[in-house]
């Protein structure tokens, strides 16, 4: 039972330490840095089990499969970056947004993905 407490611990290490959501694959890789003989449906039984218990909560982009990213985060919302494909987390909210809701219609959530590059994907970055 330890060797899933710490698969687990280093699985959530993993993703309180990048500060952005992850995907499996991303969370494996970096997650075999502390147990290198981690494998992906370790880290997919552990994605689930943590989503279902509400620490881990899914980022879902339109067209993509789900990243996770810690539970419990104020309202942000996310910036992909089209040359390495990584999500980052954008702080602060678009004000009024309202506006732009039909007339008669109610706005009840929202989300909003900005896509680009990263800092390291820019040329000469």
């Amino acid at each position: 039972m330890e060797r899933n407490t710490s698969q687990r611990r280093a699985i959530q290490r993993v993703l309180q330490d990048a500060a952005r959501p992850m995907g499996p694959r991303e969370i494996l890789d970096a997650a075999r840095r502390h147990i290198p003989g981690l494998g992906i449906a370790t880290v997919y039984r552990t994605i689930k089990r943590c989503v279902e218990e509400g620490t881990l909560h899914p980022v879902e982009l339109p067209g993509e499969p789900p990243r996770y990213e810690p539970a419990g985060k104020n309202h942000h919302h996310h910036f992909r970056c089209r040359g390495c494909n990584r999500v980052y987390e954008v702080r602060g909210c678009p004000k009024n947004l309202s506006t732009l809701t039909p007339p008669g219609f109610r706005l009840e959530d929202h989300s909003v993905v900005l896509y680009g590059l990263c800092v390291e994907c820019m040329p000469g970055g």
